[in-house]
């Protein structure tokens, strides 16, 4: 017989006498520690579903926002333009005849009075030429009296028939010829007094002068008349701006609602920095016909400046009072969103739900804007907290009030003795 072959594995582990005797083999050891920590594998399970069946935690408050609620009122009802000043003149202030500047008689940007001496220009050449014009006609007149004398002589003779009388015709052909002379001499000296007198620039007009353009020294005048200065009316001053066909007419509309005429509405200048003008203006032109390139129609308002405060070429708006429009709804501007160029604003109603609703704006009248549609009075619009707002979500109301009395700490009473 082969022997049979066993593999180490399955060879019978030996076990000693003594673990034997006592009971204590591998086996049974390891079945020991076994039902040692199951007992604390089953409580834990046991613990685990106890934990997992407990309640929820409770859901938060809802968000506290600030309401307002909608009141119909008197709105003033304006319009604003944006615009620019310009003076009723400015005057440029040229050479008129070819010189160099001698001298500047002014102090840039100071108010310079009606008369005033500005530039002098070198006046020797002009001076030159008036003596020469003067001599010419010096000469004119010499020769227009000898030839008057001559006729006077020569009329006796051809009446007595002692001379022919082409001679006598010839006498009052040259007195014609020597008036004429005279009077194209007279006009050399008063072109050449006048070109003397353009030496001398004066101001033109009462006004405020500019910068210098030219230097002492320079030749002005030379091919054509050369700007030296510009002088500005201030006192009044003038707003120009334009403004669309469908302004035009709904201020129109409003001024026969209110029984004015539009050029009889009050208007206030606003300044670049938001200053008011402390005068009001009025509309003092507005043109015959509306620019078909534009579609706007240009307009011009007059304004008090007697401080000076105002220049030509500065930006502002004017604001047309348009009276007062009754049955009106305003609300904050900061109430008012804006998404993909709708605008609306959040509602809470009775069940204190919020939900949106598009809405139709008119002008800003101050922090306010003006709703024209999608509101009524006695509606609650949402204020502060709109970030905090979902369609359909309950919400806490709280007016400004309110806030304000729920953020105030309340005295604690003194405890008794």
């Amino acid at each position: 017989m082969k022997p049979t072959l066993v593999s180490p594995a399955h060879q019978p582990m030996p076990f000693s006498k003594a673990a034997l005797i006592s009971g204590r083999t591998p086996i049974t050891e390891r079945c020991r520690r076994i039902s040692a920590w199951l007992p604390g594998v089953v409580s834990a399970a046991v613990l685990g579903l106890c934990s997992c069946s407990k309640e929820a935690p409770p859901a938060p408050p809802p968000p506290t926002v600030e309401v307002l609620g909608i009141s119909a009122t008197n709105a003033p009802a304006a319009v604003e333009i944006i615009g620019q000043l310009d003076s009723p003149q400015n005057v440029e202030i040229r050479a008129r005849v070819e010189a160099f500047v001698d001298k500047m008689l002014f102090t840039e940007g100071t108010e310079i009075e009606e008369g005033a001496p500005l530039f002098k220009l070198d006046d020797k050449p002009y001076k030159e030429r008036l003596l020469a014009a003067q001599g010419m006609l010096a000469e004119a007149k010499a020769a227009l009296e000898k030839y008057e004398k001559d006729v006077a002589r020569l009329t006796p003779l051809a009446a007595k028939k002692a001379i022919p009388q082409q001679d006598l015709d010839n006498a009052l052909a040259s007195v014609n010829v020597g008036k004429a002379s005279v009077l194209s001499a007279e006009a050399h000296v008063e072109s050449a007094v006048l070109d003397l007198g353009y030496c001398d620039v004066h101001a033109p007009i009462k006004g405020l002068i500019g910068a210098k353009q030219v230097s002492i020294g320079d030749l002005v005048g030379k091919g054509s008349p050369t700007l030296l200065a510009t002088m500005s009316t201030l006192d009044p001053i003038w707003f120009y701006c334009n403004i669309s066909e469908v302004a035009y007419l709904k201020a129109q509309a409003e001024a026969q609602r209110t029984h004015k005429q539009v050029a009889e509405l009050p208007v206030t200048l606003l300044l670049a920095n938001g200053a008011v003008h402390p005068d009001k203006g009025k509309f003092v032109f507005i043109d015959r016909a509306v620019d078909v390139k534009t579609g706007t129609l240009r307009i011009r308002a007059e304004f008090p400046n007697s401080a000076k405060l105002l220049r030509p070429g500065m930006f502002g708006r004017i604001s047309v009072d348009l009276g007062v429009r009754p049955e009106s709804i305003l609300v904050p501007e900061r109430s008012v969103a804006e998404l993909q160029g709708k605008t609306f604003v959040w509602l809470v109603g009775s069940d204190n739900k919020a939900t949106q609703r598009a809405v139709k704006l008119g002008d800003p009248i101050g922090s306010d804007v003006l709703v024209l549609e999608g509101l009524k009075p006695g509606e609650r619009v949402v204020v502060e907290g709109l970030q905090k707002v979902r369609e359909g979500a309950t919400v806490q109301p709280l007016t400004a009030g309110e806030l304000t009395a729920a953020a105030t700490p309340t005295e604690a009473t003194p405890a008794k003795e």
